[in-house]
C-alpha cells in the first residue's frame, strides 16, 4: 500500500460527493460550520457510517479488509470517545500497549508525559477524569496502535493553549513516522500550525482553503 488515503465520490446520509486525498506523513485539516457534516465524513471514511463511493489506501480498497482491520489502518478518534469500562487500564489491555510492571516506560508512558498526563493515569477511574484527560487518553490509545492514518475530530477542543501545543508536538512526531492525519478543527491557529492541506466543508461539497 502506498502512502495516500484516497477518497473518491464518497456519499452518505444525503451528503457529498466528496473527493480528496490524505497523504501519509502530512496533515489535512477539515473545517466548516457546525452541522456541516465533518464528523459524519470522518465516520464514513472509517466505515463506521454507511457510505457509497471509493475509499482506498494506495490500490487497496476498503472492501478488501474487514471493518476492524480497516479501522486498525484508518483510525477515527471522536472529540469525546466512548469508554466501555470505568478503569482506564481496561482500555489499554492489548499486549504491549501499557507495558509491564518491570518495564513501565513504554511509548504510551512517554507520550502521556509529553501531553501533561499524570504518571498514574492508567490506574485512574474514567469517571474521575476530566474531559481533557479523556480526550488525550483516547488520542494516545489510537496512536500507540500505529495506524496508517488518524481521523481526529477536534482533538484539542477541551484543552488549554499550552496543552494544545503539547498535543500538536506529538502529532508532528506521529507525522514524522509517516502517519497521515485528517483533523477536524475550528481553531484557526491550530490549522495554520499543522496543515499541509486544508478543505472547508460547504453545502456544495468541499472547497480548498489556501494559506
Amino acid at each position: 500500500m502506498d502512502g495516500q488515503l484516497h477518497i473518491q465520490d464518497l456519499t452518505g446520509h444525503g451528503r457529498g460527493p466528496y473527493t480528496f486525498d490524505v497523504t501519509g506523513g502530512k496533515c489535512t485539516v477539515l473545517s466548516g460550520s457546525s452541522g456541516s457534516g465533518k464528523s459524519l465524513l470522518l465516520r464514513m471514511i472509517a466505515d463506521l457510517d454507511p457510505s457509497d463511493g471509493t475509499v482506498r489506501i494506495g490500490s487497496t480498497p476498503r472492501e478488501a479488509l474487514s471493518g476492524p482491520a480497516w479501522r486498525r489502518e484508518v483510525t477515527y478518534v471522536a472529540a469525546e470517545s466512548g469508554w466501555w469500562a470505568d478503569d482506564v487500564l481496561s482500555h489499554f489491555d492489548e499486549p504491549g500497549l501499557a507495558g509491564t510492571p518491570d518495564h513501565p516506560d513504554t511509548r504510551l508512558a512517554r507520550l502521556a508525559r509529553q501531553v501533561g498526563l499524570r504518571d498514574d493515569i492508567l490506574a485512574a477511574r474514567v469517571s474521575h477524569l476530566s474531559t481533557g484527560e479523556r480526550q488525550r487518553l483516547a488520542l494516545l490509545r489510537a496512536i500507540v496502535r500505529r495506524p496508517r492514518f488518524l481521523l481526529l475530530d477536534e482533538p484539542t477542543s477541551a484543552l488549554d493553549h499550552d496543552t494544545t501545543l503539547a498535543v500538536e508536538a506529538v502529532l508532528r512526531e506521529v507525522m514524522a513516522e509517516g502517519v497521515g492525519l485528517l483533523v477536524v478543527s475550528h481553531n484557526t491557529g491550530q490549522a495554520a500550525r499543522l496543515q499541509h492541506a486544508h478543505w472547508r466543508l460547504c453545502p456544495g461539497g468541499l472547497e480548498p482553503v489556501h494559506p
